[in-house]
């Protein structure tokens, strides 16, 4: 594959800008046999983008025939590419990575599934349609886990009618979570395989109890790792994707 079309499938541009950034003097590749990348000047020089690493504007990319991503999620943040109120998180992205090609249209990586502005934690993002409809689809049943901190004392009535399932006020057909776990007396660990509107908030609602907080902590079997901080976005390798997708987490 030539450079230029390297750089434009990974979102540095059209096919001009990455000439250009190439003719420029800005774009360097890892070559075998040395530990720094070497000057590329030849915008059609062809390298074998498996395992492809380069550097643009003095910055280190691996090449990524799909991007799968982890981001934490902060508070305050919406899940739009257009927001209403809050900033985006795709704010929190490199440009590259909201610039990606599909289809002969820069669409960039989409979020998997969304999370409220002031809901936290674990959101994928990624340009493979295929693994948003995987990962998103009840029929998958794919477990999320929330962290849910409630403003009154949880009691065992409360968590009966949650697995049992509640009635939600736009489907007649009850909702129920697949686990929950007290933590202690305001705190619960809810794990849900669907994903409807505001669907934890109006679950806790329906048994007399009201979030005060809410985190995602983990989907499937991929959790959230404390060294990623919020804002904080890191790439998904082969394993990870592989325990995203374990269905029958905790």
């Amino acid at each position: 594959m030539q450079l230029q079309e390297v750089l434009y499938s990974q979102g540095f541009g059209t096919r001009r800008v990455c000439a250009g950034l190439v003719q420029q003097g800005l774009v360097r590749v890892y070559a075998a046999g040395h530990s720094e990348p070497v000057l590329c000047t030849d915008a059609a020089q062809v390298f074998d983008p498996a395992a492809l690493r380069f550097r643009v504007q003095g910055v280190d990319w691996p090449y990524q025939e799909r991007a799968y991503l982890m981001l934490h999620k902060p508070v305050g943040t919406e899940c739009s590419q257009k927001p209403s109120t809050y900033p985006s998180v795709y704010t929190l992205l490199p440009a590259p990575l909201r610039a990606r090609p599909q289809k002969g249209a820069v669409q960039g990586v989409q979020a998997v599934g969304r999370l409220d502005q002031d809901t936290t934690g674990l959101l994928l993002l990624t340009d493979d349609g295929k693994f948003i409809h995987r990962m998103a689809s009840p029929r998958h049943q794919v477990p999320k886990v929330y962290q849910v901190t409630v403003k009154h004392p949880l009691d065992d009535k409360q968590v009966g009618r949650l697995l049992a399932g509640v009635v939600l006020d736009d489907d007649p057909a009850p909702v129920r979570a697949s686990a929950c776990e007290v933590v202690h007396a305001h705190l619960l660990h809810l794990t849900l395989t669907q994903g409807k509107y505001h669907q934890v908030k109006r679950m806790l609602a329906a048994v007399g109890n009201r979030v005060e907080a809410l985190h995602r902590s983990q989907i499937g079997a991929l959790v959230l790792p404390a060294s990623l901080a919020p804002g904080q976005w890191c790439w998904l390798d082969a394993g990870d994707l592989a325990r995203a997708m374990q269905v029958g987490g905790p």
